[in-house]
Parts: structure tokens; C-alpha cells; sequence
């Protein structure tokens, strides 16, 4: 017996096909099938969305980390003009001249993220050391820097220097001495920068080679500081090159570069002598950091070469 006319409905007809009468409420006839020229437009459409995802992630993503998270490398050293101008007393320049706080030590490595270039920075504030003036020359000097203490901004590049570049827990310092007096000459202004050449011995990760390193240098109140930068080619000092591939790569050599303070008198034990918390495990320092120095300031006069 057929459905009554209301409990019924028709579906549209298609060209060169019955209507089709069925009871209201009964489901629709299922979709044909579809060819597999439609299921490869969709599968091909789908690859192209997932390939232009990931194309923006590997370049959006390291752009974004390196310009928005992890921010601008720190700027190189300088000298500022702090000081300029003087005083018209005088301090004698013959002497021991030690390091003190607010001196660094570090180095900077270009390195490509994904494609994106960025500058890797890590420096190390437990420096120690002294120089030693007569007439109008530096006669001896040297400083060490611990490279357990050195920091950049990431953990990770922090670990990687500590344990396969640099190997700290066997070759815990850096360290460079003189081997040649350095001329000063006529002492410049306070705040005026002059350059010399600083020709000595620099022992990086256990392997010591002559160099000579341009340096900057003026004086400002009581404080001598030294500027300096040298290029440093990874495999002539048996350094692990830093890439990590294929995420990171970097050059074949980075720079070393370092500011110190100098201020007249015998190293104090309180600038001489750095605590830690705890020994650095091989990995690098230990979780609470180094404890820096403090050093009670010195008021001397300005600087005066004996005549």
C-alpha cells in the first residue's frame, strides 16, 4: 500500500532519472562515489596547504625567534668618553695596575638559524689580573678569564660551550700575557683613546700560540681601560666548530673580544678570589651562578707619566 501524500516527499530528479518516492523521515540515498580524479584534486590541495605551512614556519618561525624573542645580540665593546676632561692632580703611572669589577671577557660567533642570520654572544665577568707600568711602559701583563662562568641569553648554547666546545671541566680558564712591552708614549687626554698592539701568549681550551692583539686603551678618573678584539679561527686552537646542524651552523671562527679595568695598587683578595656555590659539574656552572667579587672602591687622582 503506498505512503499518503503528506508522509511522503520527492527528491529532485536528475536528468535521465525516476523521482524517487520515500517515506518522510527515512534517510537519503548515499552520495555516488567519487572518481579518484576528485580524491587526487583534494589530496593535492591538502599537500600544498601542508607545504605552505611548514615554508612559513621555517622561515617565519626562526625570524621571529631570533628578531621578537630571543632579541639583538649585545653591542660589541667600546670605550665611552666617561671621564673626559680630567682633574688637575696627579697620580703616579709607575706601578702595578690591577683588574676590577666591571671588566669582561667573551666572544661573538656568527651563526644561521633555519636560514635566518643571527650573532651568537657570550661573556664572562670573573676576570682577573694586573699589569705593570714603568716610565713610559707597560713592562709585563696578564689576565685570566673563567670560562665556567661564561654566559650568552640561551641555556642550551651555554651547556654546548661548556661541555663540547671548550671541554671546561679540563681547561676551566682562558689566559693571555704579555711577551713584549707596549710603548705608551705621551699620556693622551682623559677619555681619549689610543691604540697599541699587545703581543703575548693566549692559551684558549689547553692550546697556548703567540699573537698580537690590537688593542684601544684610555684613562678616565683613576681607571685605566683596555679594549680589545681578536679573530679567532676554531680549528688553530682545536676548538669544536659550534654548528648543530641542520638547525644551527656557524663560521669556521669567531671573535674574542674583552674590557678591562685597571686601577692602581695590589690585586685585593675580595677582586682576586671568586666563590662559587658549589663545584661546576662538567656541563657548566652551577644552577644558582657564580658569586661575583666585590671590591671596595679606591679614590685616587687622575694619572701623571713621571717626566
Amino acid at each position: 500500500m503506498a505512503a499518503p501524500a503528506a508522509a511522503t516527499r520527492n527528491r529532485r530528479t536528475r536528468p535521465g532519472r525516476a523521482p524517487t518516492v520515500r517515506p518522510l523521515g527515512l534517510a537519503p540515498d548515499p552520495e555516488p562515489p567519487r572518481t579518484g580524479h576528485y580524491r587526487g584534486r583534494m589530496t593535492a590541495r591538502r599537500w600544498l596547504v601542508v607545504a605552505l605551512v611548514v615554508a612559513v614556519l621555517a622561515v617565519g618561525g626562526p625570524f621571529a625567534y631570533i628578531h621578537f624573542i630571543q632579541g639583538s645580540a649585545p653591542e660589541k665593546f667600546k670605550l665611552s668618553a666617561t671621564g673626559a676632561g680630567g682633574s688637575n692632580n696627579s697620580v703616579p703611572l709607575d706601578g702595578t695596575w690591577s683588574i676590577a669589577p666591571g671588566s669582561q671577557a667573551g666572544y661573538r660567533v656568527g651563526e644561521v638559524l633555519a636560514g635566518q642570520d643571527s650573532t651568537a654572544v657570550g661573556r664572562t665577568n670573573v676576570v682577573t689580573g694586573s699589569m705593570n707600568i714603568k716610565g713610559t711602559s707597560v713592562e709585563s701583563g696578564s689576565f685570566t678569564a673563567d670560562m665556567r662562568a661564561m654566559k650568552s641569553e640561551q641555556s642550551t648554547r651555554d651547556r654546548t660551550f661548556q661541555r663540547r666546545i671548550m671541554d671546561t671541566a679540563s681547561y676551566p680558564t682562558a689566559t693571555f700575557a704579555l711577551t713584549k712591552p707596549i710603548e705608551i708614549g705621551s699620556l693622551p687626554a682623559s677619555g681619549v683613546a689610543r691604540k697599541y698592539s699587545a703581543t703575548g701568549n693566549l692559551t684558549l681550551r689547553g692550546t697556548t700560540k703567540a699573537v698580537t692583539i690590537p688593542i684601544s686603551a684610555d684613562h678616565a678618573g683613576t681607571t685605566i681601560r683596555v679594549l680589545g678584539r681578536l679573530p679567532i679561527v676554531f680549528a688553530d686552537w682545536n676548538i669544536g666548530n659550534p654548528s648543530f646542524p641542520p638547525l644551527v651552523t656557524t663560521k669556521d671562527q669567531g671573535e674574542l673580544e674583552f674590557l678591562l679595568n685597571f686601577t692602581k695598587g695590589a690585586t685585593s683578595p675580595e677582586a682576586s678570589t671568586t666563590t662559587t656555590e658549589a663545584e661546576p659539574p662538567p656541563g657548566g656552572p652551577p644552577p644558582g651562578g657564580f658569586t661575583q667579587p666585590t671590591v671596595t672602591p679606591t679614590t685616587l687622582a687622575p694619572l701623571e707619566i713621571p717626566r
